[in-house]
């Protein structure tokens, strides 16, 4: 074979196993790097405080203390790295709501899923009792829920707690940003936070483990995704859950993304929402019929005199009509729908509208049902 054939050759064999190579090197590069991001992240948030430290260290969980106030604990003990983690992981892998009330012996070499797991045996044996919160319902309506359901015995300090915050607030960054961020006229601040939900909890709990209890769950429903989807939005978190608060009372799951769709139609347009029941929500009243001097309350809520969201959430919506206010309809959208009108008080159908004009014309229709309803249900 003479040189310019073997030189030939071997290009040819260059060219067959060029891409190969430069795959198999593009994989070796990520794979490095995937080693490296995870031994950082190892080292510096999983891994336990002292590999070689087995001194036993007495932890006591009070009862009542909720998965936030753990890893906090945890934390100032030294016993994990990072108490976000620690909160995380175990609502991940489903403990969290577990974690039992207790003396315990830890050590620092202890790993995260070891600790967990030795809280979540528990080793007392201590009465617990749970309590459901459905969507929708006020700071107000579930103080009064969890009386009825014997959690508490008066909503005094329940109420105060959710009206400021106090104490609560600078453990959870959604609701210090809110409090920064708060404007007069705003009732309660934890309005729109305490997720509904079924929660476990030792009898005797205070408000505050209650309320932690809540604001933790919130804490993982509105990961990272939703404020991704935030951010694109150009909308902080206050203001989609005060939207999804609106979303929630307006309709029913079905229609959630539709109604998300009007709304972000008329903040688009700077028109003013004309919500209903955030003027209820300013006056106290659940009538389906307000009056002109009910539409011309004077209060940072009533989304008929203020233009934009109101100051606050008016409820504490479900997961559905989060996304919902972070999701709108994108037909609805897109078609410029700005009207809905609620057609049967008992199912809560309701018809969308492009024009002020069909608007008037449908609510004509259904004024009269909705007073049969209001004194049908005493409003």
């Amino acid at each position: 074979m003479t040189d310019n054939n073997r030189g030939r050759g071997w290009n040819i064999v260059w060219l067959i196993f060029r891409p190969i190579i430069i795959f198999l090197c593009a994989c070796v590069l990520v794979a490095g790097i995937l080693v490296s991001a995870w031994k950082y992240a190892y080292t510096h948030y999983i891994m336990p405080p002292d590999p070689n430290d087995s001194t036993e260290i007495e932890f006591v969980v009070k009862s009542g203390s909720s998965v936030s106030s753990i890893a906090r604990q945890l934390k100032e003990a030294d016993l994990v790295r990072n108490k976000g983690v620690f909160q995380y992981l175990s609502e991940f892998i489903g403990k969290g709501h577990k974690l039992k009330a207790g003396t315990y012996t830890l050590s620092r070499n202890m790993e995260l899923t070891e600790i967990i797991d030795i809280l979540a045996a528990g080793n007392e044996a201590v009465e617990v009792m749970k309590f459901t919160i459905v969507e929708g319902l006020t700071v107000e309506g579930i103080a009064n829920s969890l009386v009825e359901q014997g959690v508490f015995t008066d909503t005094t300090r329940f109420l105060e707690l959710c009206r400021t915050g106090a104490g609560i607030a600078e453990n959870y960054d959604f609701l210090k940003t809110a409090q920064e961020n708060a404007q007069e006229g705003r009732t309660y601040l934890l309005e729109g936070y305490l997720f509904p939900d079924t929660y476990e909890i030792y009898v005797g709990s205070s408000e505050e483990t209650v309320i932690g209890k809540m604001l933790d769950r919130m804490n993982v429903i509105y990961g990272v995704s939703y404020k991704k989807r935030a951010e694109e939005l150009g909308m902080t978190t206050d203001e989609v859950i005060i939207l999804a608060s609106i979303i929630e009372k307006e309709g029913k799951s079905s229609t959630f993304n539709k109604i998300s769709a009007v709304f972000h139609n008329r903040l688009e347009d700077n028109i003013a929402l004309g919500s209903d029941v955030t003027v209820q929500y300013a006056l106290g009243v659940k009538r389906l019929v307000l009056t002109d001097a009910d539409l011309a309350v004077e209060s940072a809520y009533n989304t008929y005199t203020h233009k934009g969201l109101p100051v606050g959430a008016i409820c504490n919506p479900g997961d559905a009509a989060i996304q919902a206010a972070l999701y709108p309809d994108a037909d609805y959208l897109e078609e410029k729908y700005l009207y809905f009108t609620l057609t049967d008080p008992e199912t809560g159908e309701l018809a969308f509208s492009k024009t002020l004009e069909e608007h008037n014309e449908i609510a004509a229709q259904y004024k009269e049902l909705w007073a049969e309803y209001d004194k049908k249900n005493g409003n």
